[in-house]
Formats: C-alpha cells, structure tokens, sequence
C-alpha cells in the first residue's frame, strides 16, 4: 500500500466531505470526477466508474451523518421533509444502484451529467423571501416532494450519489424551503438514499474495500468540520457558492463526455 495511494484518497475524501458539511450535499458531486480523474493522472490507480460510484456511495452515507450531527439542535432538521423525500429517494435510489450494474460506463458518466446539468439550471430561479420564512411555518406539497425525490433517487443510485446536489435546487426552487433548512434536511435525506445505494452497490460487488475505508475516516473528520463553518455563512452566499459548485461540475462532466 502506497503512501501516495493514501494521501491522494485522504485529500480527495477531505474536499468532498467538507464540501459535503458545509452545503448540506452528500460530497459525490466533488469526489466523483476526482476519484475518476485525479487518482489515474497522479500515477497512483485508475479506478473505472463502476467504482468510484461505489467508493462515493460509502463516503456520501458517513458524510452525511457527521454534518447531520453538527445540525441536529435549533429547529433545522424538518422531520416531515426527511420522511416524505427519504421515502421517495431511499427507494429510487435502490432501483437505480442495483441495475447500474447493467450499464456500461459511458452511460452512468451521461446520467451523472444529466443531473448535474438539471440541478445547474434550477439553481438559477428566483428565490427572493425564501430565507424570511420562520422554520416553525415552513410548507410544502408533500406528495410533489416524494415523486421528486424518487425519481432523483434513481438517478443518483446509478451513480452512487445521495442525490442532494439536485435535491437542494428542488427543496429550494420548488418546494420553497428556506435555506439552513435545506442543508440539514437533504444531509439527513441523503444519508437515508445512501443506504439505498449501498445495498444495490454491495449486492453487485461494486465497492473496492480500501480506499473506502479512508474516505470512511476523512468523512468523520471533514464533514462535521465543513457544517459548523457552513452555520456561520450567510445563506446568500452559501447559495452562490451551491450555484457555482454545481454549474462548474456540469460544465466539467459535458466537456469529458462530449
């Protein structure tokens, strides 16, 4: 076992699960394109994209519950949300992570990009007042917000993802969630679609056990770390960063598959 192997998962895990603290996504939209890219042109492994969607299903479930941890006093966590879109994304996302196995890899990097691009243009409408309304008030259509979160499910279970980076644009854009609100829901949401994605991973021997134990590690360490920070951000800005994370990712994934 290489220390470059080590280090590269390490920094790689570190990023994604900060990231993944801070604005409430499961940290597979940064680690994906790393763990596919970065490990191969670093000379240390070459992964295919079959597993580097089962390494980020690991990562995306620990990261999750670190930041989930960090939110879980002041009223942020809406258990009627998480139940709702849970619902719906832990079983879109099973389907999704257990018939991945049938496709090639050109196809589960075009269904990546699919999301990404979806989830680009929704961080672009209009979201004035959102961060006005008192947690206590906050509603929404609840049966809207389960078809949704299920047909996300699937898609983000094909690529081994939590499915928040396209969660969060609906949970704002749509369904009018304010935005701290937002970020601990969909982590609390999408460690529940993680476990859906896992178990179609592990049923179809998807996930290489090493760099999974690292990225295990450096999520418990990053994502806690990234939510405290994220509590002290202005929401404005935690939504432009969201944007800009989002659209940049898109723009990256098209560019390789084109």
């Amino acid at each position: 076992m290489e220390l470059g192997f080590i280090v590269t998962i390490f920094i790689i895990g570190f990023i994604g699960s900060f990231i993944s603290g801070m604005l409430g996504i499961g940290g597979a939209i940064i680690n994906f394109p790393m763990l596919l890219y970065i490990p191969a042109l670093v000379g240390v492994a070459h992964f295919t994209a079959h597993e580097v969607s089962g390494i980020t299903a690991i990562q995306v479930f620990f990261s999750t519950i670190g930041g989930i941890w960090v939110y879980r006093k002041g009223g942020f966590l809406n258990k009627t949300l998480i139940v709702y879109m849970g619902g719906g994304v832990l079983l879109g996302s099973f389907i999704g992570g257990y018939s991945s196995t049938h496709m090639p890899e050109s196809g589960i990097n075009i269904v990546y990009g699919v999301l990404a691009l979806i989830a680009a243009i929704m961080m672009f409408v209009p979201k004035k007042g959102l961060d006005d309304i008192p947690l206590d008030q906050v509603k929404f259509n609840k049966w809207l917000a389960a078809t949704l979160s299920f047909v996300v499910g699937i898609g983000a279970g094909i690529v081994g993802a939590g499915g928040a980076f396209l969660l969060i644009p609906i949970m704002l854009s749509v369904l009018k969630i304010p935005t701290r609100m937002t970020i601990a829901s969909s982590l609390a949401i999408t460690l529940i679609s993680s476990i859906g994605s896992i178990s179609g991973k592990i049923s179809t021997g998807q996930i290489p056990l090493l760099p999974s134990i690292i990225l295990v590690i450096v999520s418990l360490i990053a994502s806690p770390l990234g939510a405290s920070s994220g509590k002290r951000i202005n929401t404005k800005l935690l939504q432009v960063v969201m944007g800009i994370l989002i659209v940049t990712v898109a723009i990256k994934t098209w560019l390789e598959i084109l």
